[in-house]
């Protein structure tokens, strides 16, 4: 194995110990947030990032084994399904991503006209919409493969998924590509930044507390930062394949920091609902509360004149 395999297999393995555990956790604790408070925006979202995380991460082992064999070792259908999920999560999620980041700017902007339209069923139409276009995108996609399901030799006559591809197939993806890099991506982070600066400056001006500012400050940088790095490098190199008119050799590389999203995303969803945060503190610390109230209950029950005395003082209180 070569260095790059290497470092991909370390990606892959890291990506999936965490993406897993923190996307079952986050889907978890939203779930039982719409069956005890209801359905919100956050929650749709948040649903849908989850289930779109899980669909990357479960394809990481097959990844780890591709890294192992140097090659394409599995049957050709494969390779296209593979790669549907791989970019249907990928677009699927920078899109939703931006969708919850418009959604908390119009919530400090236009609180009273936005809480019209902020309600459950229309954050699932918008998901659903968001989904349509992805896959409307990878359609056009999987239309150059003509047959060979993006399965070639490479020049070490070694089997490849969607690595190596003919000059028909390249004039239907690299055109493309441009277009999902311009409206997947830099559309989304334009629209993205807007409403993270709007809402910094008018949370700035706002009469909230220094610590409630510190903490809007952190959730919309974090996700402004999660979405440039996540989904940057990936999508530079497409602009810069129209521009050379190829598939890039670097594209593969790019697109390791593409699967860090699998286990950033969750923590920013966590950090748009403090109060998961406590609860998940509740729960994990509420055995040793529950021992201590039990032990200081029967150290005051064992004791009846410090119970008469601790109840007429309450008494005299009252």
């Amino acid at each position: 194995m070569d260095a790059y395999s290497c470092i991909s297999m370390v990606v892959y393995i890291f990506t999936f110990m965490l993406g897993l555990p923190a996307n079952l956790l986050v889907l978890f604790v939203y779930l039982r947030k719409a069956r005890k408070h209801g359905a919100t925006p956050n929650v749709v979202y948040a649903l849908n990032l989850c289930l779109a995380n899980l669909a990357l991460v479960s394809w990481m082992p097959l990844k780890v084994a591709k890294s192992v064999y140097q090659g394409w070792a599995f049957p050709a259908e494969l390779c296209i399904v593979y790669n549907f999920f791989l970019f249907f999560s990928l677009y699927g999620s920078s899109l939703l991503l931006t969708a919850v980041v418009v959604g908390r700017y119009l919530s400090v902007a236009y609180p009273i006209s936005y809480k019209i339209y902020r309600r459950p069923r229309t954050s699932c139409l918008v998901s659903v919409i968001l989904w349509a276009i992805v896959l409307l995108h990878l359609g056009f996609a999987y239309l150059a493969e003509g047959g060979s399901h993006f399965v070639s030799l490479s020049e070490q006559n070694v089997s490849t998924c969607y690595e190596n591809f003919t000059q028909e197939q390249l004039d239907v993806l690299v055109p493309l590509r441009l277009e999902m890099a311009l409206l997947l991506f830099l559309m989304p982070l334009v629209l993205s930044a807007f409403c993270t600066l709007r809402c910094l400056v008018l949370v700035g001006h706002s009469y909230l507390s220094s610590g409630s500012k510190r903490r809007v400050l952190a959730i919309a940088l974090s996700t402004l930062v999660v979405f440039v790095v996540c989904y940057g490098p990936y999508n530079v190199s497409h602009i810069v394949g129209f521009i050379l008119y190829t598939n890039v050799k670097w594209r593969s590389e790019a697109m390791l920091s593409s699967y860090c999203n699998v286990f950033l995303e969750p923590v920013v969803m966590l950090m748009l609902s403090p109060w998961i945060l406590r609860e998940l503190v509740d729960k994990l610390c509420g055995k040793g509360r529950i021992s201590w109230h039990q032990s200081h209950s029967k150290g005051s029950s064992s004791n009846p004149q410090t119970t008469k005395q601790g109840l007429s003082t309450t008494t005299v209180r009252l």
